[in-house]
């Protein structure tokens, strides 16, 4: 994965700027508080600068998958997901109806997307420069394949850069983003070991040349093996070094105000049973979030297993993601079970509207405590 540089955020300061998007706003970020970019710098010395646009805290904000596709982004190493472009998109460029799309990860020397000689277009979450909204970044890179031959990677800036940015009359809201162009449908995520999706499969056994060979094993050493969880949508098990992890993106709703798209229309329409009950998971607000999971912690039910140990939270594209530490050789199928008891037990402190008694305060304000800003 791409390094990401970590940013302390210092919770409870009094917002005073907004960031804001296409669609309103995104998340309220204080003047003296780390720049969601990432950059290191406070937000007044930044982004918060009124004449440079501020970056999308929650790029792929209306998809019902949103937790998995900021897991794609900034937890799992290696993955692929195939792509079914939105019919709108389709009745207006009929041209693309056969055309093969992954999304993916990561693909070599961080280029944003690829076509290969057989048409097929791998397009990658994580790359080496990415503008002020991810979902535009990729929109961008996808529709450049859509248009590109076979065999060109492309390595053009990203679509949303703030020099590109600012030097359009209608800044951010003109560019397409992934949620206009991709069917409401949820991906279908597959987890790999390796980076051996990268070449193409093969009708002979010759084997890729040696220069391919030694990237791809230099590549494969960099994967920390990562399982994506059955039980609960958006859990990712890792096992880096010596040590065992859980960390699960949790959904977070829309910010009050925010104007959604007809694709996020579409996409709650189109869930099935299963997707409706997803709903129960969704906190209306991060503070909402923090007060079910000092709750739990509070009950001494904050676990996913024997032996693990809730260890803080990250956020990451506006959504938070808690991280456990897990037993010694726990490997991931002995994490189904608790984490499909811990959401339930999640959903129903996410219920409880009675206040914070002064345990879970104090627990509480410990969890701010342990929290990093990625992105």
């Amino acid at each position: 994965m791409i390094a990401r540089r970590p940013a302390s955020q210092r919770p409870g300061n009094r917002p005073s700027h907004v960031a804001t998007g296409a669609t309103g706003a995104t998340g309220v970020v204080g003047p003296r508080e780390p720049c969601p970019c990432g950059s290191g710098r406070r937000y007044k010395a930044c982004h918060g600068e009124r004449t440079r646009p501020a970056p999308v805290l929650r790029p792929f904000l209306g998809r019902r998958d949103e937790p998995d596709l900021v897991a794609l982004r900034e937890l799992v190493p290696s993955a692929t997901a195939p792509l079914i472009l939105v019919a709108d998109h389709l009745a207006k460029h009929p041209e693309h109806a056969d055309r093969r799309i992954t999304l993916c990860t990561m693909l070599p020397q961080a280029a944003p997307a690829l076509v290969r000689e057989d048409g097929e277009i791998l397009v990658a979450m994580q790359t080496a420069l990415p503008g002020l909204d991810a979902s535009r970044d990729i929109a961008g890179a996808l529709l450049a394949a859509l248009d590109a031959e076979p065999g060109n990677v492309m390595d053009a800036p990203a679509a949303s850069s703030p020099r590109l940015v600012e030097q359009r009359p209608d800044g951010l809201a003109g560019l397409p983003r992934l949620t206009d162009l991709l069917d409401p449908a949820p991906l279908e995520i597959t987890v790999h070991s390796g980076f051996g999706w990268w070449l193409p499969s093969s009708d002979d056994d010759s084997g890729p040349n040696q220069e391919v060979a030694a990237m791809l094993e230099r590549a494969n050493a960099t994967v920390v093996p990562t399982v994506r969880l059955s039980a609960v949508p958006a859990a990712y098990w890792c096992h880096p070094s010596d040590r065992w992890h859980l960390r699960w993106a949790l959904p977070l709703a829309a910010p009050a105000g925010t104007v959604t798209d007809a694709p996020a229309a579409a996409s709650a329409a189109a869930a099935d049973d299963d997707d409706h009950a997803a709903d129960d998971d969704v906190a209306r607000s991060e503070e909402a979030l923090l007060d079910a999971l000092a709750r739990l912690a509070a009950a001494e039910r904050l676990t996913v297993g024997p032996g693990s140990r809730f260890v803080g939270f990250f956020r990451a594209d506006g959504l938070a993601v808690p991280v456990w530490d897990l037993a010694a050789d726990t490997e991931a199928e002995r994490c189904e079970e608790p984490a499909a008891a811990l959401r339930l037990a999640y959903r129903a402190a996410l219920a409880d509207p009675t206040p914070l008694n002064a345990q879970e305060r104090r627990v509480r304000a410990g969890l701010v405590g342990r929290s990093l800003t990625l992105r």
